[in-house]
């Protein structure tokens, strides 16, 4: 091996049931697909194991692509200004046409949390408008299920060092590991089996919300007193998941959520993050917003409130949610107490709302809607998707009906049912 590659995790074989889990429970990695792989430079071993795994399903070819920090803040420290509004829109084009022909994609995050903390925060929304416009073509085939996905995490050594800032580098990235391996289900002695059975769980959560058709959701608590309408023929959805082409994957791993689409024009009332948030190397804390008509007329924040602002200016839709889901207080990646500062983890702590784009498969007889069809009944859009917590163990949930009657779904962050 290069020396200049990063080493193979201290558990090999954990790392290699990670990887396991990604290709055989995450994607579900079908005979001759295609796989195409994105992945910090860091991430080289885990992204050897996950190759290994799908060829020996029968992928007909592998491809990753890399990313480097390094790389990436010397662009923004150098870079002019206009030089930002330029983004790399004939790959996210032949990566969407390779999805569009049943190419399977895997996203393994890991970065530095904070890369761009110390960078102008114009320069940095600048640049992730270009990127957010040029990626849209392959956001829009993931959101529709239009193949299967999955993100899976590797413990990049900046990342956990940030996560455990008093530990020694070492001690740090062993610490996040194994906070990765136990969220992630692998250390089972059946990994994919004690997933089906975490999927069995999930599945009846959503069964009962989708049986229950509530009109709009009301979450109470400090600081929070906001009703989320609910899409006109929303779907509950939660775990493993149906493409349209009617293949089972597990697009998050690990995930502890159920989750619908809002009604983009439907959501009133005040609401205040439980964790932090952050969002392109930038800690956003203390998040507090006002909605009237489904969207963000108020919006204030403790750190970072510019990038918030500039978030909110992405777009029409960037102020209006796309997304709301509900995790007990009590889920595993709660109870570790760790702040993991990225949101494939810190999400699946805490309910919550994402702004921006909403997923379409997450609704009823969609088919033969366009984007147009789909908003008018409820299904926001936009050039972003961006989770933040609104949940905790002080938090309570009510589905309401039409008539504005409450059922009590979630008390003290725990499910009532």
């Amino acid at each position: 091996m290069s020396p200049h590659l990063p080493p193979i995790s201290p558990n090999a074989d954990l790392l290699d049931k990670l990887a396991q889990v990604a290709v055989q429970v995450g994607l579900n990695l079908q005979e001759g697909q295609q796989l195409i792989i994105t992945a910090p430079l860091e991430a080289v071993p885990l992204v050897r194991r996950i190759t290994e795994h799908a060829y020996r399903r029968g992928a007909s070819l592998v491809s990753p692509f890399y990313t480097d920090d390094e790389t990436t803040l010397l662009r923004f420290q150098h870079a002019s200004d206009a030089a930002l509004d330029t983004a790399t829109g004939w790959l996210s084009d032949g990566m969407a046409h390779a999805y569009r022909n049943g190419a399977a994609r895997m996203a393994i995050t890991g970065a530095d949390p904070t890369l761009l903390k110390d960078q102008a925060p114009a320069r940095v929304a600048r640049a992730n408008r270009s990127a957010s416009a040029a990626g849209r073509p392959a956001m829009e085939v993931i959101t529709a299920f239009a193949t299967n996905w999955n993100i899976v995490a590797y413990a990049g050594a900046a990342w956990a060092q940030q996560v455990f800032p008093a530990l020694s580098p070492e001690e740090a990235q062993r610490r996040l590991w194994d906070a990765i391996f136990e969220a992630s289900r692998v250390k089972a002695p059946d990994p994919v089996a004690e997933w089906q059975a975490h999927n069995a769980r999930l599945h009846t959560f959503s069964k009962y919300l989708n049986d229950a058709r509530f009109h709009a959701l009301h979450f109470s608590g400090p600081g929070t007193d906001l009703v989320v309408g609910l899409a006109d023929g929303h779907a509950w959805a939660g775990g493993s998941e149906l493409t349209t082409s009617g293949i089972e994957c597990n697009p998050n791993i690990p995930t502890e959520e159920v989750f619908t689409t809002p009604h983009c024009r439907r959501v009133e009332g005040t609401a205040r993050s439980t964790k932090p948030l952050f969002h392109q190397g930038t800690l956003i804390d203390d998040i507090q917003v006002r909605f009237e008509g489904g969207r963000i007329v108020e919006a204030h924040a403790s750190k970072g409130e510019d990038v918030l602002r500039r978030i909110l200016d992405t777009d029409e839709g960037a102020a209006r949610i796309g997304e709301v889901a509900l995790v007990p207080h009590s889920s595993p990646i709660s109870r570790t107490g760790i702040l993991f500062r990225n949101t494939l983890f810190d999400e699946n702590a805490a309910s919550h709302i994402a702004l921006g784009q909403a997923y379409s498969k997450c609704m009823f007889d969609t088919e033969g809607l366009d984007a147009v069809g789909l908003n008018a009944r409820g299904a926001n859009e936009s050039l972003i998707h961006i989770d933040w917590m609104i949940g905790s163990g002080d938090i309570s949930v009510d589905g309401r009906d039409r008539d504005g009657n409450e059922t009590p779904l979630m008390r003290g962050g725990e499910w009532v049912k």
